[in-house]
């Protein structure tokens, strides 16, 4: 028995490390090929030069040595270490978020295992690995890959932890939501999900209640335990209590707006208040805005795209439903993504049909997983809150193809668990009709 045992566990281990290899192997091949000739801009650009301006002036700055509190710390933090190693040639940097996105096809894998079976995991698993709406973030220097890892391996965390209580799980569901929101501002939100959460555990009586209180001492202040010394730095800069990183008010500005109101609807999604709204934005330097005059600008734009929205209200319900429906076009196009930078080349051709075929099935087999897990939902509560908050934050605020990166694990995994289901629906179909 102990060897039958054995046996099982290696035969899986093997299977997770063949999965691990295979997605690195996809995601190495699209970035040599697809992504050979990649430079960074636009996004890329502000991130590659934050970081390397960390390690060469030892300032969180973007122009100059002016400090800039318009980006969440944790990914600039990483290319910059990933240039000391490496030096600044971007390949590296690629290569490295490779390796994170063939991590969230293991942490793919391994969810599946524990919730589903083998076979379904190995089928998650490579679904994963193949999957382009996943690998096609590794060819650029945005935080999707990373903040899609951290979030992946945050579920799957608390999917264990909700078992086997260990005081490891314990600290890591801690840890989590500190790096999730130092990559991200709005990763914030996962940390009051999480306490949500658990309070759900405690009413279900899954946890004791004074583990509950336990659990909401000690989550909080580890994640602010990573997250406090950054609200410091930014607070010196600043002299305003920041968490985080400012922005919200150039994202909201850029999607209400006269210009974004009168598109079709694939096209309301943001367009920069430089463009959009020239006559608000001329009023800060482009180049010389410091930390204080970036929480001026936030400030004024929120200001503005607030104002836009109260004295436009008919407007509104055709921008959230296109926030809605843009957030699920299936392929990506971003004026930095290989895929739009180099079209001409075959591999490019390749990966753009798969962009447009392979999200479908899943969307659907998703569906279906939704209404097949329903009675296992104390198990995928965390799961479905992630799924909720992050389409409310794209309806809020604009949806496209890349804001739906992050739940595309969820996605694959949701898909995955409807399998079974429709087997066996397909089976009784046939026995009826005989």
């Amino acid at each position: 028995m102990m060897d039958t045992m054995i046996d099982m566990r290696w035969r899986s281990n093997k299977i997770a490390l063949a999965i691990f290899v295979l997605a690195l192997l996809v995601r190495v091949s699209y970035n040599l090929t697809v992504a050979a000739h990649y430079q960074p801009l636009h996004d890329s650009a502000q991130y590659r030069d934050i970081g390397l301006h960390i390690v060469q002036t030892h300032c969180f700055c973007l122009h100059g040595n002016i400090p800039t509190v318009g980006r969440a710390p944790l990914w600039p933090l990483l290319i910059g270490l990933l240039s000391l190693l490496f030096g600044p040639n971007d390949l590296f940097v690629r290569l490295f978020l490779c390796v994170l996105d063939a991590a969230t096809c293991l942490l793919i894998y391994l969810f599946a295992r524990r919730l589903l079976t083998e076979r379904l995991a190995l089928v998650a698993g490579m679904s994963a690995a193949f999957y382009p709406n996943l690998f096609i973030y590794t060819g650029w220097l945005y935080s999707e890959t990373l903040y899609t890892f951290l979030l992946t391996a945050f579920c799957y965390l608390l999917y264990r932890f909700q078992r086997e209580r260990t005081l490891l799980l314990a600290v890591a569901s801690g840890l989590l939501p500190g790096l999730l929101a130092l990559t991200r501002p709005n990763g914030l939100v996962l940390l009051v999900l999480f306490l949500v959460w658990l309070l759900v555990m405690g009413w279900q009586r899954l946890f004791a209640w004074r583990y509950v209180g336990r659990m909401l001492v000690l989550v909080p202040a580890l994640a602010l335990l990573l997250i406090v010394p950054w609200t410091w730095r930014n607070y010196l800069v600043t002299q305003r209590v920041l968490p985080i990183a400012t922005g919200d008010g150039t994202v909201l500005l850029g999607s209400y707006n006269d210009l974004i109101s009168q598109r079709s609807w694939d096209q309301m999604t943001w367009l920069n208040p430089l463009t959009s709204v020239p006559g608000i934005s001329r009023h800060f330097p482009l180049y010389t805005c410091d930390a204080r005059c970036e929480i001026g600008r936030e400030e004024l734009y929120k200001d503005y795209a607030l104002l836009w929205m109260q004295t436009h209200l008919d407007k509104m319900p055709s921008l959230l439903t296109a926030h809605l429906a843009n957030m699920w076009v299936p392929d990506a196009h971003e004026a930095d993504l290989p895929t739009d930078r180099f079209t001409n080349q075959i591999s490019t051709r390749v990966v753009l049909v798969l962009m447009r075929i392979t999200p479908w099935p899943i969307y659907l087999l998703f569906i279906a997983g939704l209404w097949f897990t329903r009675r296992r939902w104390r198990d995928l509560l965390f799961v479905y809150g992630v799924l909720l908050v992050t389409i409310a934050q794209n309806i809020a605020f604009y949806g496209i193809p890349r804001f739906r990166a992050p739940i595309e694990p969820l996605l694959i995994l949701l898909a995955v668990a409807a399998l079974p289901s429709l087997l066996k629906f397909s089976v009784a179909a046939k026995r009826f009709r005989i």
